[in-house]
């Protein structure tokens, strides 16, 4: 993979995977990008959203000097938080500190020709392994995705079942996700049982073959042995396949031509949604903050401004999420609200937040534009993160879970 450019008038791509503790997902990142060098003949490098190294700011540090143009586009298999919060901003932050240089940002993988391809391959290597033959025999598709706290995301996957389906000898082929969201994998396999198929083909709808991969192929094979006359089988991840590349190539050029659709109609932290109104928090709020913040910051140089409103001075977001709020955030947004309330010295907004990506630390409760994270919050903290934290811009140093 290219590590250097001897030319200042070289564009270059950044492939943004998320990052994993397990350094073959990281691999795999890196493999991508290799592979995407060679198909675009540009110098393409690798960074992550978080878990790994180098960082997107810090990749993109690397490239700077040596680049002018530079593509960014997340290896993401759909649009959830990520994607649409996290790596813009990390690009937003680019531009400003990067002027001299054009940035282009490229979409997620999403939902693509090549990619339905792949997956009725992956079907066929199966239905080979089970000694099925499409069309003789009735198989029964299952995809199986990761889950989100977006909608927009989930309901792509439900597209995506549909396009495999079309055109296809298949009995059926449904959606479903392995954990965050319903229906789950033991559901929707129960309820295929019963028209009993010849053969349930299970797809996990994952880049690599981490852990939630494999508790997808365990739970197949458990399910085969409580239905013996259903012939299931799982296929593995999608890889490093070639078809990959080809949509990674199609959504740098469609970056670098300005053509890049999101799917702004569905977003929730766009537009409201039914079950979804609450959910105007998370990084799309902080980025705001910051934002509107930064367009205030001038505002005692002015005199006359026409603004009638401050920006707050902190902007404080608490994940509500399912296993947050188990843990108790709801308890201790309301908290955070009513210290602050009480406070004569403390300029900030509280609200909750979407999943901040902190899964079984929590509750998380995120302060801005310091980027600082507390972890495993209780109602008996908020009076310490006010008092110190908010009012003297004191950090509480034994909740930090996290800085950014």
């Amino acid at each position: 993979m290219h590590t250097e450019q001897t030319s200042l008038d070289d564009d270059a791509v950044l492939l943004v995977g998320h990052g994993s503790r397990r350094e073959k997902s990281n691999e795999q990142v890196r493999t991508l990008a290799s592979k995407l060098e060679r198909h675009l003949s540009l110098p393409v490098d690798a960074a992550y959203i978080e878990l790994a190294e180098p960082s997107i700011a810090d990749a993109i540090e690397t490239l700077a000097p040596t680049c002018r143009s530079l593509t960014v586009v997340p290896l993401s298999l759909f649009a959830a938080s990520h994607v649409k919060n996290d790596v813009p901003m990390a690009v937003q932050v680019a531009r400003t500190k990067h002027d001299d240089m054009t940035f282009h940002f490229g979409s997620h993988l999403g939902i693509h020709p090549s990619i339905v391809d792949l997956l009725d391959e992956r079907v066929r290597g199966v239905e080979a392994d089970l000694g099925v033959e499409r069309g003789d025999d009735d198989v029964a598709v299952v995809l199986c995705a990761r889950g989100s706290s977006d909608p927009d995301s989930n309901g792509d996957v439900h597209k995506l079942a549909r396009l495999l389906y079309e055109g296809r000898e298949f009995t059926r082929v449904e959606s479903t996700f392995i954990g965050v969201t319903s229906p789950r994998l033991e559901e929707t396999l129960h309820t295929v049982a019963k028209d009993r198929p010849d053969a349930v083909v299970v797809l996990p709808y994952m880049l690599g073959d981490g852990v939630l991969t494999q508790r997808i192929i365990d739970k197949t094979e458990t399910f085969g042995g409580e239905y013996p006359y259903v012939t299931a089988g799982a296929s593995g991840p999608l890889g490093t396949d070639d078809r990959l590349v080809d949509v990674l190539a199609d959504r740098c050029r469609e970056a670098r031509s300005g053509s890049v659709e999101m799917s702004c109609d569905t977003c929730k932290y766009k537009v409201e949604l039914s079950g979804y109104e609450d959910d105007h928090g998370g990084a799309r709020a902080m980025l705001r903050s910051l934002v509107h913040q930064a367009e205030h910051a001038d505002r005692s140089d002015v005199g006359d401004d026409p603004h009638v409103h401050d920006a707050p001075g902190k902007h404080v977001a608490v994940c509500t999420n399912q296993t947050c709020a188990a843990s108790g955030a709801a308890t201790v947004l309301e908290q955070l609200r009513q210290q602050a309330r009480k406070s004569d010295d403390c300029d900030v907004h509280v609200s909750r937040s979407s999943c901040l990506g902190q899964c079984g630390d929590g509750p998380i409760v995120a302060v801005y534009p310091d980027s600082i994270w507390y972890g495993g919050v209780t109602p008996d903290d908020t009076e310490r993160i006010v008092s110190s934290h908010l009012e003297r811009d004191r950090i509480v140093s034994d909740l930090v879970h996290q800085s950014l």
